[in-house]
């Protein structure tokens, strides 16, 4: 039997990969400058150096929130003190003993909040004091608790004559705008100043993507037919993780024929294979049978590039 491991390797071999092009994980190393990204980034570096409270981006999933957010933190300038918080679902309390830790406040445990909330107005107006600028980021931010919301808002009240002591990055989902529509967060949705909202791409981009995904990973010719990258943008509807799914199995199909291309029907049936793609056709018997010949014909090339047959 072929190991995961060893089937992956010959898939790269294959194709004349050096690494896979379509993995899943926020890797800023296949990070794509597309147009939407790129104003996004735009956003977020003038609205920070401008000192503004709020900066607010939201996307649907799979649009790349996770991996601009990555890119920003590895670009942070040198002035800034970043507080990273990608998992939100946090009390109040908890928020401001994240906060401390972050932004490299030392403390002792047994201190009650307002204690706290002194030692950090004091590490914030330091920082202030050596021209750094305190940036909290805060990754799914449509799951902050309500309370926790508020309390966000509460801790960017600190602030000098000058400007504000911390500054607050928001990347979240629609519902996030959603939350801050209601009449209740009204106060916190008149301080976010900047904002942007990613959309999904369209197919020149989905081009250009796939094509500089396939180039970072080590190969220049095209891979994939333009039957392929249409279907490809049809299905995917524009969201670039889905469109690494898509790619990803188009891929695998491809190299379970033999074949050193991936045409509009290798597409299809990754679609079929994948939940969040708006179309009828369910996964049918042939695409069963299809990874079955898929393992076996890899398993075949396995051999006969080992020089057993």
């Amino acid at each position: 039997m072929v190991s995961e491991e060893e089937l992956t390797m010959l898939y790269l071999k294959h194709f004349g990969l050096q690494q896979s092009p379509f993995g899943l994980t926020p890797n800023t190393a296949f990070y794509v400058d597309l147009p939407q990204h790129h104003e996004a980034l735009q956003v977020l570096t003038t609205a920070l150096q401008a000192g503004e409270g709020f900066i607010k981006v939201t996307g649907e999933v799979g649009t790349g929130k996770t991996m601009l957010c990555r890119k920003l933190l590895n670009e942070a300038q040198p002035d800034w003190v970043i507080a990273y918080i990608p998992d939100p679902f946090l009390s109040p309390s908890e928020l401001r003993w994240a906060v401390a830790c972050e932004l490299g406040l030392k403390h002792s445990d047994n201190i009650d909040h307002q204690q706290l909330g002194q030692l950090l107005q004091r590490h914030l107006m330091m920082l202030a004091s050596q021209d750094k600028r305190a940036i909290l980021v805060i990754d799914e931010a449509q799951a902050l608790p309500d309370d926790t919301l508020e309390a966000l808002r509460l801790l960017t009240n600190l602030e000098t004559e000058q400007r504000k002591l911390l500054q607050v990055v928001l990347f979240g989902q629609p519902e996030l705008d959603e939350r801050l529509a209601s009449h209740k967060f009204r106060q916190l949705r008149q301080r976010v100043s900047f904002s942007y909202h990613l959309r999904g791409m369209s197919f020149e981009e989905v081009r250009a993507y796939v094509r500089a995904r396939l180039e970072i990973a080590g190969v220049m010719q095209p891979l994939f037919t333009d039957s392929a990258l249409k279907a490809l943008w049809r299905y995917s509807r524009g969201v670039p993780r889905l469109v690494n799914v898509l790619s990803h199995k188009g891929l695998m199909l491809a190299f379970g024929e033999h074949k050193f291309q991936i045409s509009g029907s290798h597409l299809r049936y990754a679609a079929k294979d994948t939940e969040d793609v708006q179309q009828a056709a369910k996964p049918s018997l042939a695409w069963a049978l299809w990874l079955v010949l898929s393992a076996t014909a890899g398993s075949c090339a396995y051999i006969w590039w080992m020089g057993w047959l």
